[in-house]
């Protein structure tokens, strides 16, 4: 009890101390919020790219690719491979007895991007009728949908955005030929709104291709998946491989996702190295301040640990400040912001949200903890350990 009370005498007198010195003080907070809030913006940014990939996805849809692909651009499956496919077990069928599947082929166009005028590559997905059925999250937004036959595609609320000329009504040259802009829709926030849909047989002779990339499968329930595998399996046939559609946009999300989390990683561990300096030099200042003080408490028969939890505690305390500022800051600035970036699965733009969690808040603020507490330890150790009489002889 003796030890307590002396912990809260020391650290509540260092506390009042803190707005006497509001310079040195903020050197820690500024410091740590600066850390933390390029942190979680950097991680919010690989949370936003993964976010929008899983919103693509559904467990009881499977997506069919040939054996050996790991992406649809660089699968290939020809029209009796679909027709073989549609008709497996495990696939659930409408109304009319007709499996929900659509067969889809994925392809590039340059068109020119808002910001800068400068071409890059969006996606472009030839989608049979089946397709809106499949994915109920798809809905037009404005405009209509396109008929199959002419030459008319919707655009991803995304890619409307991220791209100049998908205007409705707006026509577009690719592939030597003009297509028209009769739609806009939205995916629940999933990739699919960066893309740009036509009809796949349309899509196709504009490509000169004779066969789709992949076939995506409404199953009967997430469980019928391992009865669609086993139904592959037994057919020589089919030289395909199917996946649920979470699996498969996990593995297309994760390569980018890491990269730019190990990024925000690095950054961060560099400016949290200058940080532990700025709480160094903070809190050694603040002890050279308070010896005498320090000095005199020890000569009255307070202990060295009370020391060293009550100068903890100040950094600690400070840290935790700067860790909150910086967190709130990365909410108010970045949560929702919307960039595009070059998907390397697919080579084409994705237009994502910046998601700042609370998960990531918390991870942020642990790391503020860390720092103030490395930066606090040395100085508290130090006086703990510092003589009474040097002390008393330092002002």
């Amino acid at each position: 009890m003796r030890m307590l009370k002396q912990i809260a005498a020391i650290t509540w007198m260092n506390l009042r101390n803190v707005p006497q010195r509001p310079g040195s003080s903020l050197v820690i907070v500024i410091g740590i919020a600066g850390v933390v809030g390029v942190l979680v913006a950097l991680l919010a940014m690989g949370q936003g790219f993964r976010a929008t990939l899983a919103g693509t996805a559904s467990e009881d849809r499977a997506i069919v690719l040939r054996e050996g692909a790991n992406a649809e651009l660089s699968s290939g499956l020809g029209r009796d491979t679909v027709d073989l496919v549609k008709g497996l077990p495990g696939v659930r069928r409408d109304a009319n007895g007709e499996p929900l599947a659509s067969a889809e082929l994925l392809v590039i166009a340059d068109l020119p991007k808002t910001s800068t005028g400068t071409t890059a590559n969006a996606q472009v997905r030839g989608v049979q009728p089946e397709a809106f059925a499949l994915r109920p999250e798809v809905r037009i937004i404005e405009g209509r949908n396109f008929t199959p036959g002419p030459r008319e595609l919707i655009a991803g609320r995304g890619a409307a955005s991220q791209f100049a000329g998908l205007e409705v009504g707006s026509r577009i040259a690719f592939r030597d030929a003009d297509w028209t802009v009769v739609g806009i829709f939205e995916a629940g926030g999933g990739a699919h709104e960066s893309e740009l849909w036509a009809d796949a047989e349309v899509l196709m002779s504009a490509y000169r291709r004779n066969g789709f990339q992949s076939v995506t499968l409404q199953l009967e329930s997430p469980q019928a998946l391992e009865v669609l595998r086993a139904a592959i399996a037994g057919d020589p046939r089919l030289v395909v491989k199917a996946q649920s559609e979470k699996s498969y946009y996990e593995a297309q999300s994760r390569q980018l996702a890491t990269v730019i989390d190990i990024i925000g990683t690095v950054i961060a561990a560099i400016m949290a190295l200058g940080a532990v300096f700025g709480a160094l030099n903070t809190m050694y200042a603040a002890i050279a301040t308070r010896s005498r003080e320090i000095a005199t408490l020890r000569a009255l028969g307070f202990g060295g640990l009370p020391v060293v939890v009550s100068v903890m505690v100040e950094a600690l305390l400070l840290a935790l400040l700067g860790g909150l500022a910086g967190a709130v800051l990365a909410y108010v600035v970045f949560n929702g912001y919307t960039v595009s970036t070059l998907n390397g699965a697919t080579f084409s733009q994705v237009a994502f949200d910046f998601q700042v969690t609370p998960t990531l808040m918390w991870r942020g603020l642990l790391w503020a903890l860390v720092i103030g507490a490395i930066g606090g330890l040395m100085p508290a150790i130090r006086a703990a350990r510092l003589p009474v009489t040097t002390a008393l002889r330092a002002l």
